[in-house]
């Protein structure tokens, strides 16, 4: 059985966490907690960030991107027509590009700040920063989510689905990303319906039922987080 080392609320993990269950691949799941920094798990990523994937022949496979270049090299072609990354290079770029905004862009001004804040300091030591959230880090991600919304309405007005007419990694690592602020309850989801329509497509999936299922000590998510017709 391979393994993921993942946090429930690191989004890059629940990314890939949703396309090993579009593969209909069930991983053991391996929390790992970054701010430890364990020797083992530098040892299978010097970088000591999650998701690493381990395959059946104990092959390492770090970092969600990688792993979902992995996965579509290795599995693709499984899925036929639903192939997650399209056959065309153009249709690729687009893909690409929008898992790149995610991971990179949203990562770094909506959904790490709010895991980092209100979920990672809760269980640091104070040597290691850990302690309150720092409420205008948490703000400032508030402010952000919300162009970040107007730009999924605005790609989904026009598309099936982000990237084009089918499901992809693009919708995958939006939504997985959107889960975790949605779980955090710093979704304005009355702004965008759109949006909101949008999520609730991806939300409504058979992959996405475990992370639905997540929870954290301590961190109770609101009531629409679970709700498919939130």
């Amino acid at each position: 059985m391979p393994q993921l080392y993942h946090h429930p609320l690191d989004p890059q993990s629940r990314f890939v966490r949703l396309a090993l269950a579009e593969y209909g691949v069930e991983p053991e799941l391996i929390e790992e907690k970054v701010f430890e920094r364990r020797r083992d798990f530098l040892l299978l990523d010097p970088a000591g960030e999650t998701p690493v994937l381990v395959t059946d022949h104990d092959f390492t496979v770090p970092g969600a991107t990688v792993i979902a270049e992995y996965l579509d090299e290795s599995l693709g072609e499984t899925l036929g027509e639903n192939r997650l990354l399209p056959e065309t290079p153009e249709a690729r770029v687009e893909v690409r590009r929008l898992v790149n905004w995610f991971a990179q862009k949203f990562y770094g001004e909506v959904s790490n700040w709010l895991v980092t804040e209100k979920v990672y300091k809760r269980f640091m030591p104070a040597e290691a920063g850990g302690g309150a959230p720092d409420m205008d880090v948490v703000r400032a991600a508030r402010a952000n989510i919300r162009y970040h919304l107007r730009y999924i309405g605005y790609l989904t007005a026009q598309r099936n689905w982000l990237a084009g007419d089918r499901l992809s990694y693009a919708d995958l690592a939006a939504a997985a990303h959107i889960s975790v602020a949605d779980f955090l309850g710093d979704v304005p989801w009355d702004e965008d319906e759109t949006a909101k329509l949008w999520y609730a497509r991806v939300k409504s999936r058979k992959s996405f039922r475990a992370l639905l299922a997540d929870r954290v000590p301590g961190i109770s998510p609101p009531p629409v987080y679970a709700d498919l017709d939130f």
